[in-house]
């Protein structure tokens, strides 16, 4: 027999009925129905979460979880066996911007996944150390370019909010 949601009873004799308050003078519970006299507490204006003036709950915990650092530096992952697919003797950021491999104006920065079988001038922004050996070792030539904002930290992106 399957057991539905409607069936479902508590066990004889687990749960007491609720008090039933304010049902006039004469039964327990009724008049001021366990509020005292008056009062905030008596009357219905205070709300449950009401911590008696002190910062509540909900506002003392902080919200915003993390961090976003502003100035942080975002490159473009280009592997050597993609460059070594191209078929190009010479590989820019333009040229593989052309190639539809990057973004406009995208930082790019060559990684040492794959194997090259010929030379290659690689010109870029950063470099991993196995790519800068994997391209000196096939007989290529590596140039590190420098960075638009130049030897300065990178301008900050976002707002006044970003990291609020």
């Amino acid at each position: 027999m399957t057991i539905k949601v409607h069936d479902l009873r508590p066990a004889p004799g687990s749960t007491k009925r609720p008090k039933r308050v304010g049902r006039g003078i004469a039964g327990k519970g009724g008049k001021t129905a366990g509020r005292g006299m008056k009062g905030q507490r008596a009357r219905d204006t205070v709300p449950a979460t009401f911590e008696g003036g002190q910062m509540p709950l909900h506002m003392r915990v902080p919200k915003l979880k993390g961090f976003n650092n502003p100035f942080r530096v975002e490159y473009q992952a280009i592997n050597l066996d993609t460059i070594e697919e191209t078929g190009l003797d010479e590989v820019t950021p333009e040229a593989l911007h052309a190639r539809g491999l990057t973004h406009k104006g995208a930082l790019v920065k060559v990684l040492g996944r794959g194997q090259l079988t010929r030379a290659v001038r690689v010109e870029a922004h950063a470099f991993s150390k196995s790519a800068s050996e994997a391209i000196t070792n096939a007989g290529g030539s590596v140039t590190v370019r420098p960075k638009p904002w130049g030897d300065r930290r990178p301008p900050a992106k976002g707002n006044q909010f970003a990291n609020r």
